[in-house]
């Protein structure tokens, strides 16, 4: 039987692989789910028309790393998936459904005109509203910890409607809503594009307190975590996670002063990219914060090595189809039907 685990510490390596698809899910679908939180407030049908075929190429795919994540959870950490999913089963659901209304709206709104149309706006909109408030609500349940009895979920139907996770719900949305502002600039030209330096103007500050009221909690949460990034000699090795965070929020405030096009999505990837490695310096090495670490919920390594061998097949493959689908339809975008 195929193992590797005498030379290779498995569990790292699939916590690592999911940590990297989770974040590559966040970042891709990030910015097309902005661009539909925003849709409605474009100011003319041809917006709209520009802002869907921005992201009409790429919406599909960005999913990808979404089954990844998902699927590599339940293989690579059974023991994760059978806690984690009892304990967010309606936020799950409420997530895939926005995921099925967003997609369903992709494909009859470019085939429907006049009040038709409408609906399918409100769909679109509505679909990414609710993935990425459901999915910010997600992450402040696991930054919490569930209620876990034995290998069980433990907990109630409804605890993960909570406060902090209503905020990080919210605090999600500005976020994509910023990824996606700052992605039209970059795709778009002319008054679009100056609409869209507006938005990300206005959704700005509403990230930069998630942000902030996020971090600051996230050392009462638990003791580990506060000795974590305030212990000697931790706390000097750490500070500059937040620094080069706050120099990249002031840069990014700078360049939406000013007609830059590129850095400011560049900016809010690096800005999320921060907030992800702190999210993950804080939680490590829990998987089911704070009751399983990688090792305890690990499948057997045997199953570990030959789904590695497998990832190590596939994933070259998706990275390079995603890079030449960005690479083939790079440049501006036009409101012309093509999708």
């Amino acid at each position: 039987m195929l193992d590797f685990s005498s030379w290779l510490d498995l569990p790292l390596i699939w916590g690592g692989l999911i940590a990297a698809a989770v974040f590559l899910y966040v970042l891709l679908d990030g910015f097309d789910l902005g661009c539909g939180i925003l849709f409605p407030f474009a100011r003319s049908d041809r917006e709209r028309n520009r802002i869907m075929n921005s992201i009409a190429p790429f919406w599909d795919g960005n999913e990808t790393w979404l089954v990844l994540g998902g699927g590599g959870l339940f293989a690579a950490f059974p023991v994760a998936y059978a806690v984690l999913m009892p304990a967010f089963y309606l936020p799950v659901i409420l997530m895939l459904l926005g995921l099925i209304f967003r997609g369903v709206a992709f494909e009859f709104r470019f085939k429907t005109e006049g009040r038709d149309r409408k609906l399918w706006d409100i769909s679109f909109h509505t679909g990414s509203l609710l993935a990425a408030f459901m999915q910010g609500v997600i992450l402040g349940n696991i930054v919490q910890g569930v209620e876990v009895s034995g290998r069980s979920f433990a907990g109630g139907p409804l605890d993960w409607a909570n406060g902090f996770a209503m905020f990080t719900g919210v605090a999600l949305v500005f976020g994509y809503a910023l990824l996606g502002a700052t992605w039209l600039i970059w795709k778009l030209e002319g008054d679009a594009q100056a609409w869209a330096r507006r938005m990300a103007n206005y959704v700005f500050m509403f990230v930069v307190l998630g942000m902030v009221v996020v971090s600051a909690s996230m050392p009462f949460i638990d003791a580990h975590i506060a000795g974590l990034w305030f212990s000697v000699p931790n706390i000097f090795l750490l500070a500059p996670i937040p620094m080069v965070t706050m120099a990249a929020f002031y840069l990014l405030w700078h360049d939406l002063q000013r007609p830059a096009e590129r850095r400011p999505f560049l900016l809010t990837i690096f800005i999320f990219l921060m907030g992800y490695v702190g999210l993950l310096i804080s939680l490590y090495p829990w998987i089911v914060p704070f009751r399983f670490t990688v090792w305890q919920a690990a499948a057997a390594s045997s199953s570990q090595s030959l789904l590695l061998v497998g990832m190590l097949i596939f994933l070259p493959i998706i990275l390079a189809y995603t890079a030449y689908s960005y690479y083939v339809f790079r440049g501006k975008t036009d409101d012309q039907s093509h999708y």
